[in-house]
């Protein structure tokens, strides 16, 4: 059963991440594990929802948000950078200041009926 709080939304966030060759399975699944503290944090930071899509080696993330820092919020948690830390850090792709290869998608069309 989904969960959606769409009516609280007010920002749709979408971003590519580059994963190192052959991550995509470990990836997987620590996302279908994910740490219930973390799930928690998520929930507290008003990120309503969030799904996982990949074209390996790139994972494309899409979300909906209750304000524009929720994810900023999130990500300078303790328990969002041990996790980066402790899980993700051995998948992810880097860049030469040591932060994860990613980019902020700009949407250019949205449709609700």
């Amino acid at each position: 059963m989904g969960f959606t709080m769409s009516k609280n939304v007010v920002v749709r966030k979408a971003y590519v991440l580059s994963l190192r060759d052959g991550a995509l399975k470990e990836y997987v699944h620590w996302h279908q594990n994910i740490w219930p503290e973390l799930l928690q944090k998520i929930k507290e930071e008003g990120i309503a929802e969030v799904s996982l899509y990949e074209a390996a080696p790139l994972i494309f993330l899409y979300s909906e948000i209750r304000d524009p820092d929720s994810w900023k919020r999130l990500w300078e948690s303790e328990i969002h950078k041990r996790w980066g830390e402790e899980i993700m850090s051995p998948m992810m792709e880097y860049d030469a200041d040591g932060l994860v290869i990613s980019q902020e998608l700009n949407e250019i069309w949205h449709l609700e009926n």
